[in-house]
């Protein structure tokens, strides 16, 4: 409890999710929080509580196979895993789904599952999903064999450092370090399949809720030009780019990442 707005923790199944209550709460809409493929609900603690601070209640969720979440089954359904979710959380309103890298690509797929649950989308350092091409798709699925092969703590010391923005905080590459080193195969093999057997890219313009895409400047792993594609083939989607900040930009900038978010909840009917 660490964090000064976390209210608290539960399960909803074998999903942990952290509650991050505001003091007042300003904007109706709840916002769940979903992580990349390297993260946690711990990743996503500090713009949710930043996002609390400004009159947002936010949860987060571990993935499941994440955090303290149960491993997923050989049947894994992530869209049908946020949905429990969401009724539990929010169960008479539609709620604002926040995703980060595969976290926006598992958000989009519920937006296109169940639109009447949707209030929203942001999309952060996200993507179509690696089923875009074969040579993405091929490619997700090697990190899996290479994770299971040489151990989550080696492929986190080199991956961390390309995940932020050049000549980021050594705390905060420690920080997004010690988050990969505590990845479990069974939940990053599932994500791992879940973004090479996607491609949103084809349905897109059947997005129907307002969308925010945002994008760290120095995104090198899925790209600023990405987002820019996801901006431009959504409806009506807004894009903001947010400085100093490489592909975790909502853990590297979470009061920057927070503010533009809360700016997008008020312009939501």
């Amino acid at each position: 409890m660490t964090i000064g707005s976390m209210t608290g923790s539960t399960f909803v199944g074998g999903l942990h999710v952290v509650q991050h209550q505001p003091p007042q709460r300003v904007f109706d809409p709840v916002v769940l929080i979903l992580h990349g493929i390297g993260g946690s609900a711990r990743s996503s603690a500090h713009v949710a509580s930043e996002l609390a601070d400004r009159g947002v209640h936010a949860w987060c969720l571990d993935a499941a196979g994440y955090g303290e979440s149960a491993d997923p089954g050989t049947e894994h359904d992530a869209v049908a895993d946020v949905l429990r979710v969401a009724d539990a959380i929010s169960p008479d309103r539609p709620l604002v789904l926040l995703g980060t890298s595969w976290g926006g690509v598992v958000a989009l797929a519920t937006a296109l599952a169940r639109p009447e649950r949707i209030a929203g989308l942001v999309l952060a350092d996200s993507t179509r999903g690696s089923g875009a091409t074969p040579e993405k798709a091929e490619s997700m699925r090697a990190r899996s064999r290479d994770l299971a092969e040489r151990g989550s703590a080696v492929i986190a010391a080199e991956r961390a450092p390309r995940l932020l923005a050049p000549g980021a905080d050594p705390k905060m590459v420690e920080t997004v370090r010690a988050s990969m080193s505590a990845l479990r195969h069974s939940g990053f093999a599932a994500a791992a399949e879940f973004m090479a057997s996607t491609d949103h890219g084809p349905r897109l313009g059947e997005v129907t809720c307002p969308t925010l895409v945002l994008v760290g400047k120095h995104d090198v792993v899925t790209g600023v030009n990405e987002s820019h594609l996801l901006a431009e083939s959504i409806p009506g989607a807004q894009f903001r780019s947010i400085p100093d900040a490489g592909h975790v930009a909502i853990q590297e900038q979470p009061a920057a990442a927070a503010a533009l978010v809360t700016n997008f909840l008020e312009h939501l009917t």
